[in-house]
């Protein structure tokens, strides 16, 4: 068969047409469609992509499922727009099938409630065990790979092992554990490709700098069923993304003009934080959720492999019991008539019949700034109230952190740009080429906001404000700024 029959041939594949709300009609590989139709990623349909924020926002009922399909679509739509406009970065279509394989399956690790398992339910059921929900999907790709038409349309395709480790390490980084040695030899870390096709890795997962087509879905999406604008055109920077080489190391970068839209993907980042992820009441019904997963974790159990039983914190060890595991969970214990989930089911009763943990309000305390003894004199101050009666009771605190995505660092010092004249040399963007009013004076804050665990009256709620409000005035603060965001920027001799 001639190169040119192949090419036909691999033409005629038939994709199956997907219609998304975000995307319009969307068009997947027949392997896609494979592993979709597989019980391990159907189990996204169950699980919601904003956990708790349900419970708040009435619209915010999308799953992993659908994000996942709009990932997988951006990532070949992101690679395929590469390969079109430079041809001499050699992409191949193997090359874009897996990038699409790695965008599907990014998420399927995530468990119930998505983030409000691993980052809150494991860490109190587990304390010191280190585990996160991209760990979980590559142990669940692994176990994927067991099917048995995934893996005839994984070899009808002709993925082999090496592209299946680059998959994995575009959902989770290097596979390998990095040594001293070879941190300080800056060998190239990974296996599934060779450092030429390094840019390939930012696509699904961009470890550099936190701008990829999973963000891209994510803050569509979410937007759209939060009701809430989203400001940033992802279609708009991959037309004007291009591979550059940057200190020998091929990178996407970007058109310098599309500073502005890029600043206001982060903005828009930050506005779902400060409005849906991190609100209130959002965080406290999560709160509440996974103290009921608490109580309940020893009671509530999964079979997996060989017929062994897991219990709920346990599943993360065995993908079988795992794939069982989704929302519903919620409703096992809020329906259950046993009295070993009483407790759990009690706390889940509340949050559906919106008997919440009083809130008492929030503070941003300086930097890196520690005010735990300050809690000491709160708890002894509400305890002169409360003291010997029916409402004694204790502090639930959560500390709310929101950045740009690399903590307190500005992710666009990590991002190349080009200009219309030069288009393959890259350059780093300096401050005064930003407008002021989209370039943020700082790029990370943090609140702490304050709970009472037991139900309060409006005359009590009201007197134990008071007791916060007071103290709360007595901690330092960020001092304001009345010269505008960027004078102390400025004053201190490194305005660009």
């Amino acid at each position: 068969m001639t190169t040119e029959e192949t090419e036909k041939k691999k033409a005629r594949i038939k994709t199956k047409v997907f219609n998304d709300p975000i995307h319009g009609h969307v068009e997947l590989h027949p392997l896609l469609c494979k592993i979709i139709d597989t019980p391990q990623f159907q189990r996204l349909r169950n699980i919601k992509q904003l956990g708790g924020a349900y419970y708040v926002y009435p619209g915010a009922s999308h799953n992993r499922f659908e994000h996942s399909i709009g990932v997988a679509h951006l990532a070949g739509q992101f690679a395929r727009a590469l390969k079109e406009r430079q041809p001499e970065l050699r992409i191949k279509k193997k090359d874009i099938l897996c990038v699409e394989v790695a965008g599907l399956c990014h998420d399927l690790g995530h468990g119930p409630f998505s983030h409000l398992f691993d980052g809150n339910f494991i860490p109190k059921a587990c304390p010191g065990r280190k585990w996160k929900h991209e760990k979980a999907s590559i142990a669940m790709f692994n176990h994927l790979m067991k099917n048995k038409g995934v893996k005839s349309a994984m070899e009808k395709y002709r993925l082999d092992e090496k592209d299946r480790d680059f998959i994995k390490e575009m959902i989770f980084g290097p596979l390998k554990t990095k040594t001293s040695e070879s941190m300080e030899s800056k060998e190239w870390p990974y296996k599934g490709r060779t450092k030429d096709k390094s840019f390939l890795y930012e696509i699904v997962s961009n470890k550099r700098n936190g701008i990829d087509v999973d963000k891209f879905d994510y803050f569509a999406r979410d937007s759209l069923h939060l009701g809430m604008k989203n400001s940033f055109d992802h279609c708009r920077f991959i037309k004007f993304a291009r591979v550059c080489k940057v200190k020998g190391e091929w990178q996407i970068c970007i058109r310098d003009k599309e500073v502005s839209n890029i600043y206001e993907m982060f903005h828009t980042r930050s506005r779902l934080h400060r409005r849906a992820y991190q609100h209130k009441t959002n965080k406290i019904i999560e709160l509440m959720i996974t103290e009921a997963f608490v109580k309940a974790d020893k009671h509530i159990c999964r079979k997996g492999s060989k017929g062994k039983t897991f219990t709920l914190s346990e599943t993360i060890k065995d993908m079988e019991a795992y794939t069982k595991l989704t929302d519903h969970i919620f409703d096992e214990i809020l329906n259950s008539s046993s009295d070993d989930l009483k407790e759990a089911r009690e706390i889940l009763q509340k949050v559906i019949t919106r008997k919440l943990y009083p809130y008492l309000g929030q503070t941003k305390p300086k930097q890196n700034q520690d005010i735990t003894e300050g809690f000491t004199e709160l708890k002894r101050k509400l305890a002169e109230v409360f003291d010997g009666t029916r409402k004694q009771g204790d502090f639930k605190i959560i500390v709310s952190k929101i950045d740009f995505g690399m903590k307190h660092k500005n992710p666009i010092d990590n991002l190349r740009f080009y200009k219309k004249d030069e288009p393959d040399k890259a350059f780093k963007i300096s401050d005064d080429q930003v407008s002021d009013f989209v370039l943020p004076s700082i790029f990370s804050e943090q609140w702490i906001r304050v709970y009472w665990n037991k139900s309060l009256s409006r005359k009590e709620l009201k007197a134990a404000r008071e007791i916060f409000e007071n103290w709360r005035q007595k901690i330092p603060h960020p001092e304001s700024n009345a010269d505008g965001p960027l004078k102390k920027k400025q004053k201190g001799g490194k305005g660009k």
